[in-house]
């Protein structure tokens, strides 16, 4: 049995938590701030009104501050797969650091080329030219994602690639399966208008600021009104990939949708929970109700899994313990099968040293017969396979409810900055003031859902975290980690210190 320090694992958990946490602090604004810079340049390229230069100068300083935070944390995050991940680096390496280098190589050096013309080549080169880079950042910034979820989509369901038990490693057999993985490009499609949406509630949050102190007027209103029009269209976007989103968790990771919906029981007819609060003392298996309170709604979590209203929905003890009658094998059965996988690799790879080619055919049929179960028989008991059901349930909830309410306030603040009402509407204006805190707070949750929702697999069903980790001693992790805790933070207060600053001094009027 191989000998895990369970403590080293838990801290490059919480080291890549805190890294990737701090870089989604920056992320989503990068991809919605950039393509808002964009609309605010063909403005005023188009109508010659040099307000809209100053509004898109405003802006792009903004964006360029939270940029160059983001590209730091995100240096940091890569290099960690490195450090705290070499094993899961050495597995699945060919498959894993393809979309990544692609990332470097063409779209982060497609923002780079167009950079320094969109911040500094402003009276240095023609209008046209000047917007036609700030498009490019702004595309450039979301083709980095593109390949960032391209990688994490895999992640979540690891499609095109083939085990070589000779290396013991995964390997890449189809590129076109692993980019058009179609829980890839949802998850693009949500996250990248989740992050338009978040940087049109920014641009809200600093626009009623300016109101309420009765500075920028003109500035704040035009602002509003596109960032409006930008958040309700990316609003539309979200719910629709947010319901494929779900749909694809329901068909590729049923633990995970039981997990955010607090399902035990599997059912037909499934209802979804609108709200409610968990019953901290359920364990699975038991006879507990899972809900201290809930408000349900009928059918709609089979529709939404399935697609039928009258569909089964599987619960955490159908997937843990199995279901004969729905033909789901329990994670006993799956064990048995991986520890017995993983015993025909370790004595493949022994015939192979002692050249006994009879014996290795032999053990490498063996080993096929079980290979898809391998991951499982690194797990010690059925009830591994379990991620921590409050954090994602509660996570996916938080979530959907501001979701909900984010097109409410565009639509709102639209309606009256149309009218012309805005400076009239004084409540309305610490709404959007806190608008863009709700936005921040519900990418959070969100990217908590998709990442400890999949636990405990690094790899879905294929590679445990624990196996994934670098064989350190969890002291250096330590270390690092709250090495990386002081400097994100100081990062975090140099940001915002900045930006403070610059948001004071606001945009320079008519320039």
């Amino acid at each position: 049995m191989i000998d895990i320090d369970l403590s080293m694992v838990n801290w490059a958990r919480a080291q890549f938590a805190l890294t990737a946490m701090y870089h989604w602090l920056f992320v989503p604004l990068t991809l919605g701030l950039s393509f808002l810079c964009a609309f605010f340049e063909s403005i005023y390229v188009h109508t010659k009104n040099k307000q809209w230069r100053a509004i898109t100068k405003f802006w792009m300083t903004l964006f360029g501050i939270n940029f160059a935070i983001g590209v730091a944390t995100g240096i940091i995050l890569e290099f960690e797969f490195g450090t705290n991940w070499s094993n899961y680096s050495w597995i699945v390496g060919d498959i894993f650091g393809a979309p990544l280098a692609i990332e470097g190589i063409f779209a982060f050096f497609l923002e780079a080329t167009f950079f320094a013309v969109m911040f500094f080549g402003w009276n240095r080169v023609s209008e046209r030219f000047h917007l036609f880079s700030t498009w490019m950042v702004a595309i450039g910034s979301n083709l980095s994602a593109v390949w960032i979820l391209v990688a994490n989509g895999w992640m979540q369901n690891p499609v095109g690639m083939i085990f070589n038990p000779e290396t013991a490693r995964f390997e890449m057999d189809n590129f076109a399966q692993v980019v058009f993985n179609p829980v890839a490009v949802s998850k693009f499609i949500h996250t990248s208008s989740s992050g338009f949406l978040f940087a049109s509630l920014f641009v809200l949050t600093i626009s009623c600021w300016y109101l309420i102190k009765d500075r920028h007027v003109q500035m704040a209103k035009r602002s509003i009104v596109v960032a409006s029009v930008f958040g309700l269209l990316s609003s539309s976007f979200v719910v629709f990939t947010g319901d494929e989103s779900a749909f694809l968790v329901a068909q590729k990771q049923p633990m995970k949708l039981a997990a955010i919906e607090g399902l035990y029981k599997g059912r037909t007819n499934a209802p979804i929970i609108a709200a409610g609060i968990l019953n901290s003392d359920k364990k699975p298996g038991d006879n507990q109700d899972p809900f201290l309170v809930k408000v349900k709604i009928p059918y709609l979590l089979s529709l939404l899994a399935n697609r039928t209203l009258n569909s089964f929905v599987p619960g955490i003890d159908d997937l843990v313990y199995g279901n004969e009658e729905q033909k789901i094998e329990s994670v006993a059965s799956k064990i048995v099968k991986g520890k017995a996988a993983i015993k025909d690799l370790e004595m493949f790879k022994q015939a192979q040293k002692e050249k006994n080619s009879s014996k290795t055919e032999i053990l490498l049929a063996s080993f096929r017969k079980n290979q898809e179960y391998m991951g499982y028989g690194y797990l010690n008991k059925p009830e591994e396979a379990i991620p921590p059901v409050a954090i994602p349930y509660y996570a996916f909830h938080i979530m959907v409810a501001l979701g909900t309410l984010f097109p409410v306030i565009f639509t709102v603040f639209l309606f009256y900055a149309l009218k012309n009402l805005l400076t009239k509407k004084r409540w309305l204006l610490p709404i959007g003031l806190i608008s863009g805190f709700l936005g921040l707070l519900a990418q959070q949750s969100g990217w908590v859902v998709a990442e400890v929702g999949r636990q405990p697999w690094a790899i879905n069903g294929l590679l445990p975290v624990k196996m994934a980790a670098t064989n350190l001693a969890a002291k250096n992790v330590q270390i690092t980690f709250f090495m990386f805790l002081v400097l994100f933070t100081i990062l975090l207060i140099a940001e915002i210190t900045i930006m403070l600053k610059q948001i004071s001094i606001g945009p320079e009027e008519g320039r």
